[in-house]
């Protein structure tokens, strides 16, 4: 297996920002959307390697790892190591990761429908590199306490008390969006999670006695609180969500139609002419699912950037110079 050099697939430097790794995938994931590029199989895996390598740069903890991996990579490489002699089972990730009797999280279809490149989009999943580093999708945070045994929040010298146990369970917007089961194994038993559409950061789902057997001999439930990962094509408030995309001159100024993505796929929006940067256009109906009415749906608001030319060929040159001569 191959290291994967993910900031190089962004084309950012290993200082990057938060925003510089945000804005960079923005740009380069409209270029190769498969709806953009429809039959080529190309744009389609750079469109994936885009999405799994911001899955990871954009994620503080997997940065951090994959950082401390890259050097450990590079170090081994400069002893004279050969290819493929690496020992990749040493870097997996999250608590627990490689103790037998471990916690799994496992994600019921397509892992590319997440990222909106699965269904007609096109094929879905991750690569093996990611796989093996990151185990897919999902979050064990805080389960290893649960096969330990250990109660939550209970200090020396109390009774006991009847326990529950919560752990993080990381999921993608776009699952928020149409709602999907996991399978979580604790131990050598399998629960199946269901996540409703709608939900967000903080909504906790029971499994009920999923947990340890408590004072009285009752096992105690678990709670998954559920966190959204980051969508770089869109910021989440409430129910609403907000996207920015650019837009030509010639197009502010003459009108025309932009391809704005959904969570459901890309839809035209009229431009009329005369359109200024930092304009908002409302798309009703294109946010996010309520988490009670999963029937209703918050908006869509779309921001516009006017992009300058930064050069001009003789003959554009010339029709500005014209245009401001005659304001």
């Amino acid at each position: 297996m191959d290291y994967r050099d993910y900031y190089e697939v962004l084309g950012v430097s290993k200082t990057a920002s938060e925003d510089e790794i945000k804005k960079a995938y923005r740009k380069l994931a409209l270029n190769y959307h498969p709806d953009r590029n429809q039959g080529d199989d190309q744009a389609e895996e750079k469109f994936k390697e885009l999405n799994e390598a911001y899955q990871v740069l954009s994620d503080k903890d997997k940065r951090a790892h994959y950082d401390r991996l890259g050097s450990a990579y590079n170090s081994w490489q400069q002893q004279g190591g050969q290819r493929g002699g690496f020992d990749w089972g040493q870097w997996g990730y999250g608590p627990g990761a490689g103790q037998p009797g471990g916690v799994r999280v496992e994600y019921d279809g397509d892992l590319g429908d997440l990222f909106g490149f699965g269904g007609s989009s096109g094929g879905g999943g991750f690569s093996d590199f990611f796989s093996q580093i990151f185990g897919g999708l999902g979050g064990s945070g805080g389960l290893e306490e649960i096969l330990r045994g250990q109660s939550s929040g209970r200090r020396r010298g109390q009774p006991a008390q009847p326990r529950h146990f919560e752990s993080e369970m990381a999921i993608a917007l776009q699952e928020a969006y149409n709602g999907s089961t996991r399978q979580v194994r604790i131990g050598d038993r399998q629960f199946s999670v269901k996540i409703p559409k709608g939900a967000k950061d903080g909504t906790k789902l029971r499994l009920s006695g999923a947990g340890p057997a408590g004072p009285d001999g009752k096992p105690a439930d678990v709670y998954m609180r559920l966190k959204i990962s980051s969508d770089p094509r869109f910021d989440r408030k409430g129910d609403d969500l907000h996207t920015e995309l650019p837009v030509s001159l010639y197009t502010a100024v003459l009108g025309g139609e932009l391809v704005v993505p959904t969570l459901t796929g890309s839809v035209n929006l009229k431009i009329p002419a005369g359109t200024q940067s930092g304009q908002t256009f409302r798309l009703k109906g294109k946010g996010m699912p309520k988490l009670k009415s999963a029937n209703q749906y918050g908006d869509l608001f779309v921001d516009i950037t006017v992009q300058i030319p930064k050069k001009l060929t003789p003959e554009e040159r010339k029709l500005f110079e014209q245009l401001a001569a005659n304001s």
